[in-house]
């Protein structure tokens, strides 16, 4: 029989928290040896992710010791954020009421690398690196010459890839004195991210989050909780803007962008208080590409290049992460792959929005940011991938995608849902709402490879598990979810009042 692994858990803030021992062989005969990367149990991640993990090579990565700036890269640089009154690009000193000083460095920072600080590479240890997992029962159901791999960031603590993001701006905040922190939240997944964060550096944190994911998914409200944070749902009426829009509409499903506005309305009258945010903004996704550089090694490992490269998107955080240093390799002319965000169909921001300055929040207390939009006081449906219910898209992917180094499509959530069946049943992890986009996108490929006999080499972004989200599996294996579109003349009606910005 053999024997059980049994760790205690590292702590984060111990030098030799990668120096743990463990137990390889059987009852009778136990033998010790180090491992600088060791299997954990205490940490979320399932069995068959740490064989994985091991036996992709996985265990041999370093994780980064640097996040990495696409913006230095670009020879044509991204349009600024102006600010909503003068429309002048916005100055430090204009969102230093939000963020710390470390952060809004990096915000605007032209640096190619940003040391990772060594508080947050130890904390990352609790679930980094990331296995990449190759899917070869699915590729066999699909009977495609496809090589198909994924990049699982659902063994973190939150059981996604946002505590990347969390850790760093709770860290920052806490070295600054900050004792409060506020966000808002889609399906949670961000929200239970920041709790956990702030939980770890001693911070409070509140978190308003979207009334129709609040609903939907109370396990995440509870998770929340657990971590110590506070949780409304939003729109409420604790706020201005939330006030505003419960008078147009008391039964509200709420929206990421009104979420955003209640949040950002608390930290900018408490000075005790400070904004955190869990996509869209330069450093938010700048602390994601640990996932791709930690990726590019492990494909390099198995000998591997990939020819498609997919993620779903609703702020860009996830897919940002996977794809940016592979577009860095992309500009050096060492690979060419196809990178290919993918949307929901009933909020379609880079497929149906405009290119425009627009606010980042409903009530418009943000910067005006460039990007892809379906205009600000947009409220999309309430489909069940609550973390991309998001009206724009980041500006940096958006820029990107202006300059021609990625594609994007948009697909509705049914199709979604039944990838996820086949991946569940085939690959045994319950993926996310958010991430079935990518899958769906990713049978896509893989069932047109199966047509031209091509080999291609695909990598997808596995972004995080569903195991709170079997609400909407329920729905969908009851045969009672259906495809949610958006509606022209909404999004024209919204676009109309989109600001003005010569």
């Amino acid at each position: 029989m053999a024997a059980q692994l049994l760790l205690p858990r590292p702590n984060p803030f111990t030098k030799s928290a990668s120096a743990k021992l463990f137990f390889t062989g059987d009852d009778s005969t136990l033998k010790k040896r180090k491992s600088k990367h060791p299997t954990r149990f205490s940490n979320g991640f399932s069995l068959r992710a740490n064989a994985a993990l091991r036996s992709n090579h996985s265990s041999s990565v370093e994780i980064p010791s640097q996040w990495y700036n696409i913006v230095a890269d670009l020879s044509v640089k991204p349009p600024p954020p102006l600010h909503p009154k003068t429309f002048e690009p916005i100055k430090p000193e204009d969102l230093a009421h939000l963020f710390p000083n470390e952060i809004i460095k990096q915000e605007a920072t032209l640096e190619r690398y940003i040391d990772i600080p060594e508080e947050v590479l130890e904390i990352y240890k609790l679930w980094r690196p990331t296995p990449l997992i190759r899917a070869k029962r699915l590729e066999k159901l699909l009977q495609t010459p496809a090589r198909i791999y994924f990049k699982y960031e659902g063994g973190s603590p939150a059981g996604s890839h946002k505590p990347n993001s969390a850790v760093p701006q709770a860290y920052y905040n806490a070295k600054e004195g900050v004792k409060n922190l506020v966000t808002e939240t889609g399906a949670g997944q961000w929200g239970s991210s920041l709790a956990f964060a702030s939980s770890l550096f001693g911070l409070n944190c509140e978190v308003w989050q979207v009334a129709n994911s609040y609903h939907q998914k109370p396990y995440r409200r509870l998770m929340m909780q657990t971590w110590g944070a506070k949780v409304h749902p939003s729109p409420s009426d604790l706020t201005e803007a939330g006030r505003r829009i419960l008078q147009v509409d008391p039964s509200s499903p709420g929206s990421l962008g009104i979420a955003i506005s209640e949040a950002v309305e608390v930290a900018a009258r408490n000075e005790d208080t400070k904004y955190c945010l869990g996509s869209v903004l330069n450093h938010v996704l700048l602390h994601q590409t640990v996932i791709g550089e930690e990726c590019i090694k492990q494909m390099e490992a198995f000998g591997e290049t990939p020819d498609v490269i997919i993620g779903c998107t609703g702020g860009g955080s996830n897919f940002a992460g996977l794809s940016f240093p592979y577009i860095r390799e992309k500009l050096k002319g060492k690979i060419n792959p196809v990178i290919r965000a993918v949307e929901p169909s009933a909020c379609p921001s880079l497929t149906k929005g405009v290119y425009a300055y627009d606010f980042g929040d409903t009530a418009g207390l943000t910067p005006l940011m460039k990007m892809h939009t379906l205009g600000h006081d947009f409220i999309p449906d309430p489909i069940h991938s609550g973390g991309l219910r998001y009206h724009g898209m980041a500006p940096l992917i958006s820029h990107v995608y202006e300059q021609g180094f990625m594609e994007a499509i948009s697909i509705p959530q049914t199709e979604c849902f039944q990838g996820a069946i086949q991946f569940a049943r085939t690959e045994g992890i319950i993926p996310a709402p958010e991430p079935t986009h990518a899958i769906a996108a990713t049978i896509r490929e893989a069932l047109r490879c199966k047509e031209t006999g091509e080999a291609k080499v695909i990598l997808m972004a596995m972004c995080g598990h569903g195991h709170f989200d079997l609400t909407s599996y329920d729905k969908y294996l009851r045969g009672e979810l259906i495809d949610l579109s958006f509606s022209e003349e909404r999004i024209r009606e919204s676009l109309s009042k989109v600001p003005h910005v010569v």
